[in-house]
């Protein structure tokens, strides 16, 4: 291939790219800009309330297995036998 036809195609390729980068769904992160694009699922309401559901139940459960283990604790060091 001739470097008259090569360089050019190399060109209008690395064109294409950048203007399909430009508009191309930003998946989940932050929101394209313009027209394109829509509200990360992560930032709705509804999946705000449901993250800070999970956090809280997992909190809560990792609060009640350190209390299970140091309940435990008291037991092996001190028996009530």
């Amino acid at each position: 291939m001739s470097n008259r036809l090569f360089f050019p195609l190399i060109a209008a390729l690395a064109l294409a790219l950048v203007a399909l980068a430009a508009v191309w769904p930003q998946g989940l992160g932050a929101r394209a800009p313009g027209p394109f694009g829509h509200t990360p699922i992560q930032q709705t309401a509804r999946m705000q309330a449901a993250m800070k559901r999970e956090t809280e139940a997992s909190e809560g459960r990792i609060k009640a297995a350190r209390e299970a283990v140091a309940d435990a604790q008291t037991q092996a060091l001190s028996p009530t036998k």
